[in-house]
């Protein structure tokens, strides 16, 4: 297990209860470096989605929990936030909430000249993820070969 994945695992153990007490949703843990600076992203949901005040909450009580386990050498920002709109699909519960659902896939390399495919998830387990486009066509992709997976959204 790299650095920056224990760091995300030892996270994501702290937050749970601390989400689950809030009756909210541990979506995704995160340790990124964006430009010079490290980024530790805990997103967070609940029916109906979650307000600035649930991130506060949450972002508070993590902070405290972090600075008693001192356990990230790096200095970094901690963000607290809803998975917004295009939410990735990561976790098995995620896949199996979005059969049905439209999702948006983008591969790392061409697929028939394409690399961004739009279709309902009809199925998915460890290896692939079958999807059937609007036209009825199913594809099946294997999971290594997408870069993203998300719920589709339309503003029209």
């Amino acid at each position: 297990m790299t650095r920056k994945e224990d760091i995300e695992k030892r996270t994501e153990e702290l937050l749970l209860p601390i989400v689950e007490s809030h009756q909210f949703e541990l979506v995704d843990v995160e340790f990124v470096k964006e430009g010079g600076n490290r980024f530790l992203r805990a997103y967070i949901d609940k029916p109906g989605g979650i307000a600035v005040d649930d991130c506060e909450t949450v972002s508070r009580a993590l902070s405290d929990i972090l600075d008693r386990e001192d356990y990230i050498a790096d200095s970094y920002i901690l963000e607290v936030s809803s998975p917004g709109l295009g939410r990735p699909l990561k976790k098995e519960k995620d896949f199996a909430r979005s059969i049905g659902e439209e999702v948006e896939i983008r591969l790392y390399r061409p697929f028939h000249k394409e690399k961004e495919f739009i279709g309902i998830l009809i199925s998915y387990d460890d290896h692939s993820v079958t999807i059937e486009k609007e036209d009825g066509e199913s594809i099946v992709f294997e999971r290594t070969d997408i870069a993203l997976i998300r719920l589709a959204f339309d503003f029209g």
